[in-house]
């Protein structure tokens, strides 16, 4: 008798113990988010705050507080793409020239953002450079890898465009749908604060590309959405096509902000943008997927999955706040 009340006993708490982890479970979480939010860097290593001119000679950047002097700027991140990036390249580059021959007042850069790779891509960025001139053309070596939000930050400080986009090293998106998110951006009127974003957008594709993918990728890509929409961003279908649109202004408040550095870094950028209550607008644009890319199913949509959770906590929490601009060191 002795021994089965013994075991009942040691049941009874087994259970109280199972009860109480899962209430404090939530608030366990909530702690780590708050403890371990990191403030937002912006400080650059001294090599990081030059680009090489056609002579060879180092040259400050300038920055996203200077008044815009080109109508756009295209922020290019690429870690390891010295394969790839050349098409893209040549594409954004043709448009580009065509554009500003059919057009003289309309004026360019192209800022391509090395992320600490480990294979030529800076030289192979460099070549375009030495071709239409550092004014059109320059390059961001990072000393090390901060990640594509990083990167993409990184390169949005450093521009002078009235405008300015954010496009992928693979060339996935055709450039020339520049034109729509134009479209998009415009028909937002974004004045007088001359706030705005224009999202490129593969929404309109999900059915077709669910039809080649595994249920399981399937799976994850509805978890993530649900995610996105019930933790942080409502109103856009698709937050991860690497082709935005944003005004000066509206890039400035938001990437002032931003702390995420890695893949989940767009849903921050467009909840920071919500909550400032910048106009957005969600463009469907033409979309090839490109082999070679770095995104690696699983483990990178589990990694995103918890940048999501962390992003809403620590917000909740003040963690992190939304700031005002200010100046890099």
């Amino acid at each position: 008798c002795a021994s089965a009340s013994l075991q009942t006993s040691v049941e009874v708490l087994m259970k109280s113990n199972k009860r109480a982890i899962l209430i404090f479970l939530p608030f366990q979480v909530l702690i780590i988010a708050h403890v371990t939010a990191g403030m937002v860097n912006l400080t650059r290593h001294e090599k990081e705050k030059y680009f090489l001119t056609a002579t060879g000679e180092k040259e400050l950047f300038p920055s996203l507080h200077d008044p815009h002097s080109r109508e756009l700027s295209v922020v290019i991140p690429a870690y390891n793409e010295e394969l790839r990036m050349p098409v893209m390249l040549d594409e954004a580059t043709e448009y580009l020239e065509r554009r500003q021959k059919q057009h003289p007042p309309f004026t360019y850069e192209i800022i391509v953002v090395d992320d600490g790779s480990k294979d030529k891509t800076t030289e192979v960025a460099l070549r375009y450079s030495r071709k239409y001139g550092a004014d059109k053309v320059r390059v961001l070596t990072l000393v090390k890898n901060r990640g594509k939000g990083g990167a993409v930050r990184m390169g949005t400080l450093s521009s002078r465009g009235k405008v300015i986009l954010m496009a992928d090293a693979d060339g996935a998106t055709k450039f020339s749908d520049v034109e729509k998110v134009e479209a998009g951006l415009n028909n937002l009127n974004p004045k007088p604060e001359n706030m705005a974003i224009s999202c490129g957008s593969r929404a309109h594709l999900e059915q077709d590309s669910v039809a080649q993918r595994s249920v399981f990728r399937t799976f994850l890509m509805y978890g993530f959405h649900f995610l996105v929409w019930f933790l942080c961003v409502r109103g856009i279908k698709d937050t991860q096509c690497g082709f935005k649109l944003f005004t000066r202004e509206a890039a400035l408040k938001t990437f002032s902000s931003l702390h995420v550095e890695r893949w989940a870094f767009d849903v921050e950028l467009l909840y920071i943008a919500q909550c400032f209550k910048i106009p957005i607008a969600e463009v469907a644009v033409n979309w090839t997927e490109i082999e070679g890319s770095k995104l690696v199913p699983f483990w990178s949509w589990l990694q995103m999955g918890r940048d999501l959770i962390f992003i809403r906590l620590r917000y909740f929490t003040r963690a992190w706040k939304l700031q005002s601009p200010h100046k890099t060191d």
